[in-house]
């Protein structure tokens, strides 16, 4: 089919997804006279309304504890900045990466991981729920906004990049259905694009830092035991140092440490990538696919950031005031599953007609932002959680 054109970033590397190049859409469309296969991905990720949800869907704490804290749609927006800025220095394709950050999450449930999790219980017999394979779904199937197709009908790089996990079961699945698709990957067990792997880096670098953030904005996180990661304190030490100063202003220090250590990630993934690609001697983008993964933090900073991410699982995310809030939130997705199943005709027409009605109340919760399952909880129970 012909490609969609338009002039590409400079001085692309000889690994990186040209959109020129593209495997092309799952169904045919004349190219766009103005953009890149890649840029037109994006823009109709940006316009769709899974999109627009993730601005009511949480990170950490829901949107009604404070209007500061980041939600699904900040986030995309953090993984988007930190992916471009790696990929510029790379020479991969910041286009296709733009679009697989603004896109990874679209298939999140409301509540965080405590609806994902929920979610997956209720359908336990049924396929299970994966939010990766849930954003493809998205993509894919859920959103309507074109005649001629469900779905958003990407690229297939950015679809390869949206499902950053899958099962074995599913990636069969999609094979039998897509045969050399987005799911042969899982079962040949090679690798996705760079720009793929580069995404799946930043989105651990994003909420690492932001998490550092609002845990501390919310009274949950105390300097004192960030101090004892060392991946933070190092900064918060180098900081000080250069600034005494900002020892009476402790937000700005914070802000200061923060930046400090996702610079220094960014480079760290930068360097640690280069090398790894001269190494590997690669020097394709298919001998890549081959290859083990490439992008990647240097062994140091791999640990340190692991530390970091057992210290916010511990003190953050496990924390009795966000645990209580987990379980409200269960019990609210847990109610809403079961009333939809008990009675379809409570959801709209298009997914009360469906033949796969499991599978349909799971793709209408998870499209709920988090105030929206609320009111509906409400609504077919008569209680009010959260």
């Amino acid at each position: 089919m012909p490609m969609d054109s338009s002039p590409v970033q400079d001085s692309l590397s000889a690994l990186a997804c040209d959109p020129a190049q593209t495997r092309g859409r799952r169904f045919a469309e004349a190219p766009a006279p103005t953009r890149n296969a890649y840029q037109r991905d994006r823009d109709r990720i940006v316009h769709s309304t899974a999109f627009r949800r993730l601005v009511y869907k949480t990170q950490v704490f829901m949107n009604h504890e404070g209007d500061l804290f980041r939600t699904r749609l900040t986030h995309s927006l953090e993984v988007a900045q930190l992916g471009r800025s790696i990929a510029r220095a790379l020479g991969l394709n910041e286009d296709l990466v733009e679009a697989i950050a603004l896109a990874h999450d679209l298939g999140h449930t409301p509540f965080g991981h405590a609806g994902q999790d929920t979610l997956n219980e209720c359908m336990a017999e049924h396929g299970g729920f994966e939010h990766n394979l849930q954003s493809l779904r998205v993509v894919d199937q859920l959103e309507e906004r074109y005649p001629a197709f469900d779905g958003l009908n990407l690229s297939f790089e950015t679809r390869e990049g949206v499902l950053k996990h899958c099962s074995r079961a599913n990636a069969e699945h999609l094979e039998q259905t897509e045969p050399g698709g987005v799911g042969r990957r899982f079962i040949d067990r090679t690798q996705p694009s760079l720009e793929a792997q580069l995404c799946n880096l930043a989105d651990a670098i994003a909420y690492n830092a932001h998490d550092i953030d609002d845990g501390v904005r919310s009274g949950l996180i105390g300097m004192e035991q960030l101090l004892q990661v060392e991946l933070f304190a190092h900064y918060h030490q180098q900081a000080l140092d250069e600034h005494p100063g900002l020892s009476a202003k402790p937000r700005r220090l914070l802000y200061e440490a923060i930046r400090r250590m996702l610079s220094d990630q960014v480079y760290d993934v930068i360097d640690t990538t280069r090398q790894a690609v001269a190494d590997s001697g690669v020097g394709s983008l298919e001998e890549a696919r081959l290859a083990r993964p490439l992008v990647a933090f240097s062994p140091r900073m791999k640990l340190r950031s692991m530390a970091l991410k057992k210290f916010l699982f511990a003190q953050l995310y496990r924390h009795p005031q966000v645990m209580h809030t987990t379980g409200q939130a269960q019990q609210v997705v847990h109610d809403l599953f079961t009333a939809y199943v008990s009675k379809p005709a409570e959801m709209p027409a298009d997914f009360a007609v469906s033949a796969d009605l499991h599978r349909s109340v799971a793709d209408y919760i998870a499209g709920m932002t988090d105030r929206f399952a609320l009111r509906e909880h409400e609504r077919l129970t008569g209680r009010k959680l959260l």
